[in-house]
């Protein structure tokens, strides 16, 4: 077995990598998600360790210094911090010419050739979903023989093994908590509208919604939703409880955990019965009756994706839901006290100066308790990508401008009636007209009232707040 790092290399700071499901970017308050994606293929290679150099606050120079130790050093990379991970792979090659430097994530998966020539220090790139991959490469296989891989060979030319089926049985997967004890500090994962400390797991993988923008089901995960068992989730927890009882709250992070109800109600009641304080991503369709059987069983908040105010945009991004059953599921959960902190993206296929002003006014409307506003991102492997290319909002070779020098999430897309710069902007007109009204600020300091703890929370967040929106109007 070869002695192997999992690595979140250096990259922008404050920059999120570990968050795949959606994009990555630098945040308005900084926040760090778990590295499942590398945590996962860890659990499975003994002796591994996981290194997330940017929630560790490491620079380029400390992760050299630890990643020259390791005989294979396999990096996460995305679209936009591919040429910082490739920059990395060639510093590491130059101190230990031996090494052997893989590369998984969504950009590789989708370009493995493109990824491949980008730089001679990257040896392989994974495709479909990595774990075994992984595995395989850490045992010494030949690579000719490990599916789902792309090579370089000694020649330099390249060569690609047949895909690799996508994992059916879950629960085959090691648990991933035990790595983040072992590898990760949890203070140092940090999202504002989450308790802290928090751990986030999937219980499945793959989406059965088809929006155009989410990146992972369009190039990794699929769209069918695979899933480990109620009772292997539970166990999962139960070690958490046991082993990490400083966590106030788990985060499932599947990308619609309520798509199959019955499921979700039956690990809710086991969650219930452990007294576990958890939360999740769902679609705003979700019925009062499944939302009071997870409420009434430690269900605290939801991540909503809400995305856009207006109808016609949420059928032009396959959305599959209309604003009336959102503005009803809101409602829904107002009345069980349950939390939502809700997404919204600008730029998406539609948009128009009307439509921004009708999202920021359905968003203030439906009020949830936080918001996050992002810029549609076309990753390359998306629909979205492939449909803003075909019309001319995108030009190819545009791509990689995703993020700016900082990692400040850029407008990647524009249309003849709306330019990238007033798109951009929509952010911290969003931001402001949801933010600083009387009625959301009595909110939050009514919140802050009630506790120290988050009184400091909040400030530190206002200030990174502030520092945002300032960095936006520059």
């Amino acid at each position: 077995m070869l002695k192997t790092l999992f690595l979140q290399a250096p990259s922008f700071e404050g920059f999120d990598g570990g968050a795949g499901s959606r994009y990555q970017a630098k945040r308005e308050i900084k926040s760090f998600w778990y590295p499942t994606w590398l945590a996962q293929p860890a659990a499975l290679v003994p002796g591994s360790r996981l290194l997330d150099a940017p929630a560790d606050g490491l620079d380029v120079e400390a992760t050299l210094a630890i990643a020259q130790e390791y005989e294979l050093v396999v990096i996460h990379t995305s679209t936009p911090s591919f040429p910082t991970d490739a920059r990395f792979a060639e510093l590491l090659k130059a101190r230990h010419p031996g090494v052997i430097v893989g590369m998984v994530g969504a950009k590789v998966a989708v370009d493995p050739v493109g990824s491949l020539n980008a730089s001679p220090a990257i040896d392989w790139v994974a495709r479909e979903e990595f774990d075994y991959t992984c595995l395989e490469v850490a045992e010494g296989r030949p690579y000719s023989e490990i599916l789902g891989l792309s090579y370089r060979n000694a020649d330099g030319s390249l060569s690609h093994t047949a895909p690799r089926p996508l994992l059916e049985d879950m629960d085959q997967l090691p648990f991933v908590a035990p790595v983040y004890r072992r590898d990760l500090n949890l203070n140092n994962y940090f999202i504002g509208y989450l308790k802290h400390p928090y751990v986030s797991l999937y219980t499945g993988r793959g989406c059965r919604s088809k929006c155009t923008f989410c990146l992972w089901p369009q190039t990794v995960g699929g769209h069918r939703y695979r899933v480990r068992s109620p009772e292997h989730v539970l166990e999962e927890v139960r070690w958490i409880k046991e082993h990490m009882p400083e966590v106030q709250e788990i985060m499932f992070d599947d990308d619609t955990f309520t798509d199959l109800r019955p499921r979700a109600e039956e690990i809710a009641r086991g969650l219930g019965r452990l007294g576990v304080t958890w939360s999740c991503n769902a679609k705003a369709n979700v019925p009062y009756e499944t939302l009071k059987i997870l409420k009434d069983n430690g269900l605290r908040l939801l991540l909503v994706g809400y995305e856009s105010g207006d109808d016609q945009i949420l059928r032009n991004i396959k959305k599959g839901l209309r604003t009336d059953i959102a503005r009803r599921f809101t409602e829904d959960c107002r009345k069980l006290g349950i939390i939502i902190h809700g997404t919204f993206i600008l730029g998406l296929p539609g948009e128009t100066r009307e439509t921004i002003e009708k999202t920021i006014r359905f968003a203030q409307e439906i009020n949830p308790h936080t918001v996050q506003v992002s810029l549609a991102a076309p990753y390359p492997g998306t629909r979205l990508y492939r449909e803003a290319v075909a019309r001319g909002w995108l030009e190819e070779n545009d791509a990689i401008n995703l993020v700016n020098e900082q990692g400040i999430q850029l407008a990647a897309i524009s249309y003849p009636h709306l330019s990238k710069e007033e798109i951009f902007h929509g952010v911290e007109t969003f931001y402001k007209r949801f933010y600083f009204r009387p009625s959301k600020i009595w909110e939050i300091v009514t919140e802050m009232l009630g506790s120290w703890e988050m009184t400091k929370r909040r400030l530190r967040e206002g200030v990174e707040f502030f520092r945002f929106l300032s960095a936006h109007q520059g």
